[in-house]
């Protein structure tokens, strides 16, 4: 195997800021859809399947894109799927009723189904001994966009227009997308020549080896049960928060903003120290129980100040997790793997964040404002018990 070369530092820095700039268009989205869908109408149920839609998209988006990129290399993919997003947000803007937006943020999901084609990006100019620490650098980026993003799309909606009133915002989302595609165009070079020829496994097959391995197996099922938890909550936050403080869309995107600004700096720095400090399946232990506790404390909040404690202890905590999930996939998993296997775990991912919003539509709707929460604090109860299973089969353990 030809040994990676560190390219450059400028493509680094390029290849972060098509991230940031990428993710920053995505996170404007996220506190204004609750409104919007609002805007016609629609019922909780119908609101938590705008989330819900993306993410089947991005579902079946993510593998097709992924072994595209195999065959014709990183950048021609990143280029067409980033641009087309950026114009699915004004497709999103002039839908005439909910239904089209279902099918504008379905296929936004599809064409934003690319990060294992950036986390490929990112793999190919860096060798090994330097890829742990820049895809932490990478997550940090990813917070940063998204600590951006909501907070714009809260400042520049107007919810009182109407569905008129998000226009600004989602123009917004389409420029930044376009921004990223044209960094692509500009100034980031094929980090992988394709490979036509190239014949990939079926799915299955790939499936079929992650859940005959024990680890692999049970930090695929925590990733599922936790993000489809925190997926059903994020759905319903805004429509949690106007209910029980009267938020609207700026203070939704300010609340994500103490997310985004949790998330780079655990992600950036934390995390790396805590992991060479305590180990992967500790630090992924901690993460769990925090997101337990930040859950409760949300359920229980009669007071705003309580309610942004609770996210903020939920936010260090996911951010914790996440990268240990992926660095302990990587440990399980040869080297001829990798990818694939890192990929299976994004479309996990985006398979969780299909049913997530659906039920957690119901339940707000059906039980309580605040039942999602309390039932993602229960479902990261066995995702805790499966994370000790895990550490106590790594050899490091012994």
């Amino acid at each position: 195997m030809t040994p990676v070369r560190d390219h450059d530092p400028r493509a680094l820095v390029v290849l972060l800021s098509v991230v940031f700039l990428n993710i920053a268009g995505f996170g404007v989205v996220i506190p204004l859809l609750p409104f919007f869908g609002q805007a016609f109408h629609a019922q909780a149920w119908q609101i938590t399947l705008l989330f819900s839609m993306f993410s089947a998209g991005q579902f079946l988006g993510e593998p097709f894109w992924g072994r595209l990129s195999d065959r014709v290399g990183r950048r021609p993919v990143l280029i067409a799927t980033i641009a087309t997003a950026a114009l699915c947000y004004v497709a999103l803007a002039f839908s005439p009723n909910i239904w089209i937006a279902f099918l504008a943020r379905f296929a936004s999901g599809f064409f934003s189904g690319n990060i294992s084609t950036l986390q490929g990006c990112m793999a190919d100019i860096t060798p090994p001994e330097k890829r742990a620490g820049r895809m932490g650098v990478m997550g940090s980026a990813f917070s940063l966009g998204f600590m951006t993003g909501p907070a714009l799309g809260g400042l520049l909606a107007h919810p009182k227009l109407g569905a008129v009133g998000f226009h600004l915002p989602l123009f917004a989302a389409a420029i930044l997308g376009l921004a990223s595609a044209a960094g692509v165009v500009f100034f980031v070079a094929e980090t992988r020549p394709g490979t036509p020829d190239i014949r990939p496994r079926s799915r299955r097959a790939a499936i079929g080896e992650a859940f005959a391995d024990p680890i692999i197996r049970r930090i695929l099922i925590i990733s599922f049960v936790i993000v489809s938890g925190f997926a059903g909550v994020e759905a319903t936050y805004g429509l949690w928060t106007s209910a029980r403080f009267g938020w609207g869309p700026q203070q939704i995107g300010l609340a994500f903003v103490v997310i985004g600004v949790i998330g780079a700096f655990s992600q950036g720095i934390a995390t790396s120290w805590l992991v060479r400090r305590f180990g992967e399946p500790r630090v992924l232990i901690a993460g769990l129980s925090l997101m337990f506790v930040g859950m409760l404390v949300q359920f229980s909040s009669m007071v705003w100040p309580q309610a942004v404690l609770g996210l903020a202890i939920v936010g260090f905590g996911q951010s914790i997790c996440f990268p240990n999930l992926v660095g302990l996939i990587s440990k399980a998993t040869s080297p001829d793997r990798q990818g694939e296997m890192l990929g299976l775990n994004i479309s996990n991912n985006a398979l969780a964040r299909i049913g997530g919003p659906v039920y957690a539509g119901q339940l707000f709707s059906l039980v309580d404002p605040g039942a999602p929460f309390a039932l993602t604090a229960l479902l990261i109860l066995p995702a805790l018990v499966l994370a000790w299973q895990v550490w106590k089969r790594l050899p490091q353990a012994a």
